[in-house]
């Protein structure tokens, strides 16, 4: 399986800038897996194809605003600090730039000293650093005070309000980046589908840079996923067991639903409950378990995600569908349009 057989055209006015609003006014492109027919709907449309008994999985994740601009202490040099994983009280996995000048023992400096830190050592597997944090008072007050949501480097636009890059749901911290299927959901389109009969059922995984590191090698099988925090709860594995017997879909709200609840389910498609790390990585040939129908954005070319939505879809499949999402001029990526595959 090579990574260039997930290649596809896009042109670059279509990469969305700024999300829709209200939030349920995206589009939504529905690919029916038995006929292989494409519907073009809004996504506020979705409830039309959930079906009473189904399990609408969320992930509860919260972005942290990890973006860190300071400088070096001895020379003043801008520096960047993007927050991956928080490792104890004092120290993060993170990304560094510039990174050639950040070597170990290297200190910096956040909001005129308010939040200092000290470079420990390499990250090997990520290219990352250990970094360890030095302050008063309470983390997570200082970092909402000085930290920046970290946009993808595809989105130019400055986001207006921070919580546009949230879901409604979010409620645990702990997120580098937004899992952005779930944006598109309002707390009243939510609320329709609960009195329609459909259970939401939260789960966790906490994204890093295991969702969005790109594929550098051309045997895309031997691309290895950074790890990334999930967790299933036994009140919810034991809601999705009890639905899917009685004849209800699991329908995951993106791909981290999918890879959190394919960690922690049996080869009977049974999910158990579970918290730890999972490296996960979800490509043709690779069976779903516990996924019968999936809520998704369009993603890059070439990525693991777009691998995963293959896995469901079938490559040829998934590639016609996005050359017909280009023609229809959707939006990609981030807060761009959606796809429910069913």
């Amino acid at each position: 399986m090579k990574t260039s057989d997930f290649d596809y055209e896009l042109p670059e006015e279509l990469i969305a800038q700024t999300p829709v609003e209200p939030r349920d006014r995206s589009r939504l492109l529905v690919y029916h897996r038995k006929d292989r027919s494409v519907e073009h709907r809004h996504f506020f449309d979705i409830i039309d194809y959930l079906n009473p008994g189904d399990a609408l999985v969320i992930n509860e994740t919260r972005v942290i605003p990890a973006r860190l601009l300071g400088v070096k202490e001895d020379t003043g040099v801008p520096v960047e600090v993007l927050l991956l994983r928080r490792q104890n009280a004092s120290d993060w996995e993170a990304l560094v730039r510039p990174g050639r000048r950040l070597k170990p023992g290297t200190r910096c400096s956040f909001g005129g000293g308010l939040l200092r830190c000290e470079i420990l050592g390499n990250v090997e597997d990520t290219g990352g650093r250990t970094v360890r944090f030095l302050y008063e008072g309470v983390f997570e007050e200082i970092l909402d005070r000085l930290g920046e949501m970290p946009l993808p480097p595809y989105i130019h636009e400055k986001l207006q309000d921070r919580d546009r890059y949230q879901t409604v749901y979010a409620r645990q911290d702990g997120s580098a980046a937004a899992p952005t299927a779930g944006l598109h959901f309002t707390p009243e389109l939510l609320d329709r589908i609960r009195r329609k009969g459909i259970t939401v059922v939260p789960v966790l995984l906490h994204v890093g840079l295991g969702t969005f590191r790109p594929v550098k090698v051309e045997d895309a099988e031997k691309h290895v996923m950074h790890s990334e925090f999930c967790q299933v709860t036994e009140e919810a594995a034991e809601t999705l067991n009890r639905l899917r017997a009685a004849g209800g879909r699991i329908v995951c709200v993106g791909t981290t639903s999918v890879r959190t609840l394919e960690t922690f389910s049996r080869p009977d498609g049974t999910v158990v409950p579970g918290a730890g790390d999972t490296a996960i990585f979800i490509y043709p040939g690779v069976p779903l378990k516990a996924t019968d129908a999936l809520i998704t954005n369009f993603h890059l070319p070439q990525s693991t995600l777009l691998m995963l939505v293959s896995a469901l879809m079938g490559r040829e499949e998934a590639l016609r569908v996005y050359r017909e999402a280009v023609r229809e001029r959707y939006r990609f990526f981030s807060f761009g349009d959606a796809m429910f595959i069913e």
